[in-house]
């Protein structure tokens, strides 16, 4: 088996619960949880907290593989090593020896999926008794009597004709369950090193590595991430300014009305031709929806959910289902739907969302207009992307 094993304390002191502070429009852990949850050769994943708000947040995400383990108060504490809280779980957990281990950090939430699933194959080539990784890294050093460490002054390098040298980033490690419980380290035997792009050089401590880390991010991982449509389980849609234009209409004996597009029934009957389930999550409560929830037939119509009710909903719903946010896709176009949508996997909107949604990132701006066929056309391209 392997195991994934993801230390998170609630006591930082620099950045107060910095863990689950929001970074890219997520929590910090989401994104190391997310690339372990995406690589198929990690059997379980697990997160120690000492800290119940941490806890909740991470039980949110609903990733089937991720579990969350109650780290014992003094392997919590500033002076507390890593490796201590390591040893309790392998001990408490009565992992088997030949266990795979990897210790991943948190703080360095530019890893991705396929630096586990490569660094992971170097493990299985049996070269090496354990991972470490590192970045090329080209600086010049020098020791403090003022001898230079990594190069001849005399002869200084082209950086071209540099090697450079290797610097332990901090992403991950990995070991055997024997090895960890023999040396009490993380590391031992013949160490091997999986090299990774310098841009994850940083892990954050401080105020200012979440600046650079969030541009990195955005450079680096978000914008190159193709995200893999086949994974949508879940397609669920806002009302006003969506499933309607948003416009208010009113008989003359004052009764409220609302005008749909018959191309979004249509969306609805091919996405669940698909196998994929549907949902309507609108903060009014009319009867009026109700209605047509029954005539399109969506699997699960909330209504009524007002300040932040819609990702609970939408929370309820994944855990029914027994999916994650994450394999779910969500359109709206106002602020109240803003937290929903930088939460799931797949976001939408219409092409006259709000501003605040439009910037929303990696978010799909689709051609059409609320209440003219929008989820109909976000159908199109969620089937056109499969």
């Amino acid at each position: 088996m392997t195991v994934a094993f993801v230390p998170v304390r609630g006591g930082s002191k620099s950045i107060p619960l910095k863990n689950i502070k929001e970074f890219c429009g997520k929590p910090l852990v989401y994104w190391c949880l997310q690339s372990l949850h995406d690589c198929s050769g990690i059997d379980k994943i697990v997160v120690a907290t000492d800290s119940p708000v941490i806890k909740t947040v991470v039980q949110s995400f609903n990733f089937p593989r991720v579990s969350v383990y109650d780290r014992k108060p003094e392997n919590a504490v500033d002076t507390a090593s890593t490796e201590s809280v390591m040893l309790e779980y392998i001990e408490a957990a009565n992992l088997s020896n030949d266990d795979i281990f990897i210790l991943v950090q948190a703080t360095s939430p530019l890893t991705k999926t396929e630096d586990f699933k490569e660094s992971l194959e170097l493990y299985n080539s049996r070269k090496y008794d354990s991972i470490l990784t590192c970045v090329r890294n080209f600086r010049f050093f020098w020791n403090d009597d003022g001898t230079s460490k990594n190069y001849d002054y005399r002869s200084r390098p082209r950086r071209q004709d540099f090697d450079g040298t290797f610097m332990e980033n901090g992403a991950f490690y990995i070991n055997a369950v024997k090895n960890i419980k023999e040396t009490k380290n993380r590391l031992s035997g013949k160490i091997g090193i999986y090299e990774m792009p310098e841009y994850t050089s940083s892990e954050i401590d401080e105020p200012d590595d979440w600046i650079i880390l969030e541009h990195l991010m955005q450079r680096h991982i978000l914008k190159k991430r193709k995200k893999d449509y086949s994974k949508i389980r879940l397609v669920l849609t806002d009302v006003d300014g969506v499933l309607t234009d948003g416009g208010m209409y009113y008989s003359e004996n004052g009764d409220e009305m609302k005008k749909f597009n018959t191309r979004d029934g249509m969306a609805i009957q091919l996405l669940r031709e698909d196998g994929i389930k549907t949902g309507i999550i609108t903060s009014e409560d009319t009867e009026i929806v109700a209605r047509r929830a029954k005539k399109i037939k969506v699997d699960f119509c909330i209504q009524g959910k007002r300040n932040g009710g819609k990702l609970s909903a939408a929370k309820e719903i994944c855990k029914n289902l027994g999916i994650s946010l994450a394999e779910t896709a969500y359109i709206g176009d106002d602020i109240n739907c803003k937290e929903l949508l930088e939460s799931v996997g797949f976001a939408f909107c219409p092409n006259d969302a709000q501003i605040e949604i439009l910037r929303i990132p990696n978010i799909v701006v689709l051609k059409t207009k609320g209440g003219c066929g929008v989820v109909r056309e976000m159908a199109r391209f969620i089937k056109e992307k499969m």
